[in-house]
C-alpha cells in the first residue's frame, strides 16, 4: 500500500523569518497527522532555518532544485551535498517552471536525478504536458518522452526512493485544475510508462503526486483516485491553514 505524500513547494517566496513562522505553524497544526507524509520545500536561503524548526517533528524537508555537479565553478548553483548539509533530505527535479523558464532539458533533468541519488537525497521527478500538447492529443507521447529521458540509466533497485509528480503545466498557478478523471487518466499513463521502463513492481510501489492548483476544496476528490498518491502544492502551501486542510483531507482518504 502506498502512503499519501503532501508536498509544499514554496517557490521564490518567504524571507527567513516568514519561513520559520510558517514552519512553526505547520508543526503545530499537523502534530497529529500520521497517516500522511508531509514535505515542505522552502527556498535555499531558508533551508537551515526551517530544518532547525522541524528537527523534532515528522515533517520532511526538501529543496526545489539542485545542480548535477558536486562542486565547481558554477556561480549561483547548489549541489546535493550542500542541500544535505543544510538539513534537506528531498529535492524536486524537473519542475515545469525549471523546464520552461530556466532551460532544464530532459537530459539535464536526468543528470540531476542521478546527482540527487548519489547525494543520498530523495528525488521527486516532475513531468507534465502543456495545454497545446494536451489539445493536440500528445499527453502519452510527452509523458513517455519525459519519463524515458528522465529515468535513463536508473535501475529498478535504485528507484526505491523515487517519487514522481504529474503536473499539467496548464493547471499550475492558473486556478484551473484537472478534473479527478483527467488527473487519474494521466497518473495511470505515468504508472504504465514507469512499469515499462522499470518493471511492474517498481511502478506499483512508487508514489505519484498530482500538482496543479490543489486546494482544500478539491484535494479529497483528487486524492481518492486510485493512482494519485498525494499532491505537490504550490500557492496553497504558503498558508498554514490551507496546506494543513489539504493534509487533513489526505488523512481521511483510505487506499
Amino acid at each position: 500500500m502506498r502512503k499519501l505524500l503532501i508536498a509544499g513547494n514554496w517557490k521564490m517566496h518567504m524571507l527567513n523569518h516568514e519561513a520559520v513562522g510558517l514552519a512553526r505553524q505547520l508543526k503545530v497544526k499537523l502534530l497529529g497527522a500520521h497517516r500522511v507524509d508531509v514535505l515542505v520545500c522552502p527556498p535555499f536561503t531558508a533551508l537551515t532555518a526551517v530544518a532547525e524548526i522541524l528537527s523534532d517533528s515528522d515533517l520532511h524537508l526538501g529543496a526545489q532544485n539542485l545542480h548535477d555537479m558536486r562542486c565547481g565553478a558554477y556561480t549561483g548553483e547548489v549541489s546535493g551535498e550542500m542541500i544535505r548539509s543544510a538539513g534537506g533530505s528531498w529535492v524536486l527535479i524537473g519542475h515545469s517552471e525549471r523546464r520552461q523558464l530556466f532551460g532544464d532539458s530532459d537530459a539535464w533533468t536526468n543528470r540531476k536525478l542521478h546527482a540527487a541519488l548519489e547525494a543520498g537525497l530523495r528525488p521527486v521527478l516532475c513531468v507534465g504536458e502543456t495545454l497545446a500538447e494536451r489539445q493536440a492529443g500528445r499527453l502519452d507521447a510527452v509523458l513517455a518522452r519525459q519519463l524515458e529521458a528522465g529515468l535513463a540509466g536508473l535501475s529498478p533497485a535504485a528507484a526505491g526512493t523515487l517519487t514522481l509528480a504529474y503536473e499539467p503545466v496548464w493547471a499550475i498557478g492558473t486556478g484551473v485544475v484537472a478534473t479527478p478523471a483527467q488527473a487519474q487518466e494521466a497518473h495511470a499513463v505515468v504508472r504504465r510508462i514507469v512499469g515499462g521502463l522499470l518493471g511492474s513492481e517498481v511502478a506499483a510501489s512508487r508514489q505519484i503526486l498530482y500538482g496543479g492548483s490543489v486546494k482544500p476544496d478539491n484535494a479529497r476528490q483528487l486524492l481518492e483516485q486510485p493512482d494519485i498518491d498525494g499532491a505537490l502544492v504550490g500557492g496553497a502551501s504558503l498558508k498554514a491553514d490551507e496546506f494543513s486542510a489539504i493534509v487533513l483531507a489526505g488523512e481521511g482518504v483510505v487506499k
